[in-house]
């Protein structure tokens, strides 16, 4: 069949590969760094929580919905290309909604510098000492200083200070985006008057140590036009600067919403759809366990893309954005890299012709995983791994940010985890059969509760990446264990289905959910309060959930149904004793447990 054009399966995979490294550059320009961008755009963590739920909320519905219609009406590459092409576009409406500080951006870029001291650590009162020279002592009538609106440059621990035209002596000082803004304890450690605390301040030059006294919690991100209207109108009581504040921050998270939506509606059925032509392409001429190799491709692009645009973000930043937000060239890169994948898809294998299958798959898989216990537990597993991988995926930069973290670290903690994640596959079969599959899913959920646990105590920038190594485990290996769980459990022409039901309706649900409530939390709490509760959440379910696998019913490890359907298959007679020794080593298993 490979004389065939139609059925080039080594150029087909050839440019599979292509496609999935492409894709994971991608992908990797924006999604891991998007909620630090909402957070420079001056939304706080309860909107951005709502964001990225509605995003990952699109993605477990209209994904497989679409991919349901383009393969009814053979539509796949016009899809392909649609969401391309429309997602390029659909991203760049992110970098025209206004950011809530209309002040010009970092000052980096304009070479400006100002004075700096230490601000206070988390949860200490301390005395912070300013020294000024040739500062008229009638500058400081009220005896207190104001930070100036810039944004932080990164480094932890250092802020600018100075007096802008027309602020008044009281005006409470506020962190930029880049502080710990989503937390009331970060308000409370954070913001406040540095009023005089020693008599001689008034002397030439003008010298004196300056005491922080906190003001009532700001209502929004810091650092920005609304935090600083909004704080000194309650200084002042005038409710009009309040009222400005308020509509632009309505009409900010508004604009921001709908680019999401957009953007998700485009973005989110490409990865399944061109999963879905490629299996069945291969499936036409019996080569899927070469389909099988195909993530790492994926994987591969989404470290390079990720470290890649993280370097670029501080050179060109500047270059590209004078005012307004940083992140930009997250933006513009995918839309290049989405060009480039575009041109890709060109000659990416879709089927021309496709085998009749059944229409109500995913009902069928949703009815299997009711009806089977093991695949019951496995789905709530998987729900509740997606919710605290969330908190994860939508806060952790923020954490890294607030002690000095460069988008550069970030990026590499990202690759580094992916890259062990690779490293690790090799051994996925002896890990299985040592612990069991049961046993890998409990190793999985305890990887992932030791690193939340650990993200909450974060002390300087570096300190993330050892923890990186878990992702490893709290990922790779979790979903091994299910989906050679799927495998064994589901009924022929079910692998698939169940498969994407727990990738994308189980998992994205549950990632959306805790969203939701993760940014409600951070509001209420902190950050690291935030990761401690999906710790525990995540504990206590591995001890129920490895309580009751002995209570569950006996797993077969004959599955009859898929032997009939062998036998009922067109195989040649050379087949039959490869049948028969596969039989015989399910027999001899058949009577030993399946937890190990």
């Amino acid at each position: 069949m490979s004389a065939n054009p139609q059925w080039d399966v080594s150029r087909a995979l050839r440019v599979a590969r292509l496609f999935h490294l492409v894709c994971g550059v991608r992908d990797a320009c924006v999604t891991p760094f998007l909620t630090l961008y909402l957070r420079q755009l001056g939304l706080v963590a309860p909107w951005v929580g709502i964001l990225m739920g509605t995003k990952h909320l699109i993605a477990a519905s209209w994904a497989p919905f679409c991919a349901f219609l383009a393969r009814s009406h053979q539509k796949r590459r016009v899809l392909l290309t649609a969401s391309l092409l429309g997602s390029a576009g659909a991203s760049l409406f992110m970098v025209l909604v206004p950011p809530l500080d209309r002040d010009p951006g970092d000052r980096r870029c304009n070479g400006s510098h100002s004075l700096t001291a230490e601000g206070p650590p988390p949860g200490v009162a301390v005395t912070v000492t300013v020294t000024l020279a040739s500062e008229p002592a009638s500058n400081s009538a009220a005896g207190a200083l104001s930070l100036p609106r810039e944004r932080s440059s990164g480094v932890a621990g250092t802020r600018g200070f100075g007096e802008g035209p027309g602020e008044s002596g009281q005006e409470p000082f506020s962190y930029p985006p880049s502080s710990s803004v989503g937390s009331t304890q970060g308000a409370r450690n954070r913001s406040g008057v540095l009023h005089p605390d020693t008599p001689g301040v008034t002397d030439s030059p003008l010298k004196g140590a300056f005491r922080v006294v906190s003001p009532p919690l700001p209502l929004f991100a810091g650092g920005t036009a609304l935090a600083r209207s909004a704080n000194q109108s309650a200084a002042k009581g005038d409710g009009r600067d309040l009222g400005l504040s308020l509509e632009g921050l309505q009409w900010t998270f508004i604009v921001s919403l709908g680019s999401v939506v957009f953007w998700e509606l485009l973005t989110s059925p490409l990865e399944q759809v061109a999963d879905d032509s490629l299996y069945e392409y291969l499936d036409f001429v019996d080569a899927t366990d070469r389909y099988r190799s195909l993530w790492v491709w994926r994987l591969l692009g989404t470290s390079v893309g990720v470290c890649g645009i993280a370097a670029l973000v501080g050179p060109l930043d500047c270059f590209l954005a004078a005012s307004g937000p940083r992140g930009v060239v997250h933006f513009y890169g995918y839309s290049l890299v989405s060009a480039l994948a575009l041109l890709v898809s060109i000659a990416f294998p879709v089927p021309v012709c496709r085998r009749r299958e059944p229409s109500y798959r995913t009902v069928k898989a949703l009815s299997l995983v009711v009806g089977d216990p093991h695949l019951t537990v496995l789905a709530l597993t998987i729900f509740l791994t997606g919710g605290a991988t969330s908190a994860v995926q939508n806060f952790l930069f923020w954490q890294m940010k607030d002690h000095g973290s460069s988008e550069l670290i970030m990026g590499f903690s990202v690759a580094l985890g992916l890259l062990g994640e690779i490293l690790l596959h090799p051994f996925k079969a002896p890990l299985l059969r040592k612990l069991s599959r049961v046993g890998t899913v409990g190793l999985g959920l305890g990887c992932l509760a030791g690193q939340l646990l650990y993200y909450s105590f974060l002390w300087n920038w570096w300190s993330v990446l050892p923890a990186q190594i878990l992702s490893t485990l709290s990922h790779g290996a979790l979903w091994w264990a299910v989906t050679t769980s799927i495998e064994h459990l589901a009924t022929p022409g079910t692998e698939r289905p169940l498969s994407a039901l727990f990738r994308g309706h189980v998992c994205e649900s549950g990632a959306s959910l805790g969203s939701f409530v993760g940014g409600f939390v951070v509001m209420r709490f902190s950050l690291p309060v935030l990761f401690q509760a999906c710790c525990v959440l995540l504990l206590l379910w591995l001890a129920l959930f490895l309580s009751i696998q002995p209570r569950l019913p006996q797993e077969r490890k004959i599955n009859y149904s898929k032997l009939l359907a062998v036998e009922a298959s067109d195989t040649s007679d050379s087949e039959q004793g490869t049948e028969r020794d596969w039989l015989v080593k399910a027999m001899r298993e058949e009577h030993s447990d399946w937890r190990g």
